[in-house]
C-alpha cells in the first residue's frame, strides 16, 4: 500500500468532523430553559385606590388625560358648570361647538337640570356630541327619586320613584334596587355622576329643604340605606355623591334662599348627622357635597362650604375621607353677601376640590388663579384626575 501524504489525512480528518457536525443538525434541539424576561414590572400604587363595582362599565373609551396642563387650566378642571356657561346654549347637539367650548374651557365637570332636557332626542344629541370632544368630564345631575329628579321630570322616560322617605320600612335591598335602576336609567343617557344620595336625617318637621327627600328620620336606618343607595349607583356605573355635610335635615332655614344654621352641638351631630356620612364613605362613596350650613359649634362664622374647620378637621381629619369635596351650587344664596369669586377663593383655601355651578366660572377661575398657591390647586387638580382615572373616564 502506498504511503498517504500527511497532509491528505489531515484534510479528510478535518471534513469527517465538518460532515459529522451537519449531521447533527437533524435532530430536534435540547430544549433549554428559557431566560428571564427583562420587562419591567410596574411598582404598586403606596396607597390603594378604591375601584368601582366589578360590574360597572365605563359609558365610553376612556380619553388621553391633559398634556402640560397650564395653571389656569387646571382651575377649570376645578368647575362644575353648566351647558349654557359653556357653549351659550342650554341645549345643543353641535359637536364643533362643544369641541370648541371645551378646548376653552377644559372644565372638570357639566351640570344638567331640567331646562337642559328638553326633548330625549335633544339630551342624546347633546350628550353625544360632548362624548365626541373627548373631553373626559363629569357629567352630573340631580336625580334622587321622588321630585328632585330632573331627567325623570322633564322628559318622563326613565323610571318613576316616590320620595326615598317613602321606601325606608321597605330595607337595605329596595333602597339598592332603587339606586341601581336610577343609575342604570341615567347611564344610558351618558350620565357618569348622579348628586345623591342625600345623606341628611330629617330629624327637624319644621325643615322644608329636605323633607322626604331624605331616607329616613331615624339616624341607624338612614346611614343603612344610604349605604346601600351608594352601592347600587356604582353597581350602575355612576359616581354617587352624598350631601349635605355636615347634615341639613334638622335646619329651619333652607339654603337656596337664605345661610341655614344648625345648632347642635358636635357630640349630638356624631351620634346623628354624621352616621350617614360615615356609612356612606364605608361603602365607598368618593365624593361629599358641602350645604350652605353654618354648624354653630364647629365654625360660628362660615358656612360649611369655606369653613376649613368643617373640612379639614371633621370630614377629613375626624371622619378620615380622602376623596372628592364639591360645594353646593354657588347661584345659592346661602353663601351670604360675599362675591362668588370671593367664595371660590374661601372654598378652595378652606379645602374644597371643585366649586358647583358658579354664576360667573370666568371670574372665579380669575380669582382662584390670582389668589390661591399652586400647591393647593395642584393638590384638588390630582384628586380630580385621580377620580377619573378610578372610574374609566380619562385613562
Amino acid at each position: 500500500m502506498r504511503n498517504i501524504p500527511k497532509k491528505l489525512i489531515l484534510f479528510l480528518v478535518a471534513l469527517a468532523i465538518l460532515l459529522s457536525g451537519c449531521a447533527s443538525d437533524a435532530h430536534p434541539p435540547r430544549e433549554e430553559s428559557p431566560l428571564p424576561s427583562t420587562e419591567l414590572t410596574p411598582s404598586p400604587p403606596t396607597e390603594p385606590i378604591p375601584s368601582p363595582s366589578p360590574s360597572a362599565e365605563p359609558l365610553s373609551p376612556p380619553v388621553a388625560e391633559p398634556q402640560r396642563p397650564t395653571l389656569e387650566d387646571k382651575v377649570w378642571q376645578m368647575m362644575f358648570i353648566t351647558p349654557q356657561d359653556l357653549t351659550g346654549e342650554k341645549c345643543t347637539g353641535d359637536k364643533e361647538l362643544w369641541a370648541k367650548a371645551l378646548d376653552e374651557k377644559p372644565v372638570g365637570g357639566i351640570v344638567f337640570f331640567s331646562d337642559n332636557f328638553p326633548t330625549e332626542a335633544d339630551v342624546r344629541a347633546m350628550m353625544d356630541a360632548i362624548y365626541a370632544a373627548e373631553s373626559g368630564v363629569f357629567l352630573g345631575l340631580d336625580e334622587e327619586g321622588g321630585e328632585v329628579a330632573r331627567l325623570s321630570y322633564a322628559l318622563g322616560v326613565t323610571t318613576k320613584f316616590k320620595p326615598m322617605y317613602e321606601y325606608q320600612l321597605k330595607g337595605s335591598g329596595v333602597a339598592y334596587q332603587n339606586a341601581y335602576t336610577i343609575g342604570t336609567d341615567i347611564s344610558s343617557f351618558g350620565f357618569n355622576m348622579n348628586f345623591a344620595p342625600v345623606a341628611d336625617v330629617w330629624n327637624n318637621y319644621w325643615n322644608t329643604v329636605i323633607g322626604y327627600r331624605s331616607y329616613a328620620t331615624d339616624a341607624g336606618r338612614c346611614a343603612e340605606l344610604v349605604a346601600a343607595a351608594v352601592e347600587g349607583y356604582h353597581s350602575a356605573g355612576v359616581i354617587s355623591v352624598l350631601k349635605h355635610f355636615p347634615g341639613h335635615g334638622n335646619t329651619f332655614e333652607d339654603s337656596h334662599y337664605n345661610t341655614a344654621y344648625t345648632k347642635k352641638s358636635l357630640e349630638e351631630m356624631r351620634n346623628c348627622e354624621f352616621l350617614p356620612f360615615i356609612s356612606g364613605i364605608e361603602a365607598g362613596c368618593e365624593v361629599v357635597m358641602l350645604g350652605h350650613i353654618i354648624a354653630t359649634d364647629i365654625d360660628p362664622e362660615n358656612p360649611a362650604t369655606i369653613s376649613s374647620k368643617v373640612i379639614q378637621d371633621i370630614l377629613r381629619g375626624e371622619l378620615g375621607f380622602e376623596g372628592l369635596v364639591i360645594t353646593d351650587a354657588f347661584t345659592m344664596a346661602g353663601l351670604g353677601e360675599m362675591t362668588e369669586a370671593e367664595a371660590a377663593v374661601l372654598a378652595l383655601e378652606a379645602g374644597c376640590d371643585m366649586i358647583l355651578a358658579p354664576g360667573d366660572p370666568d371670574a372665579a377661575v380669575k380669582a382662584i388663579v390670582e389668589n390661591v398657591s399652586e400647591d393647593r390647586i395642584e393638590e384638588s387638580y390630582q384628586r380630580i384626575l385621580s377620580l377619573k382615572r378610578n372610574w374609566g373616564i380619562i385613562e
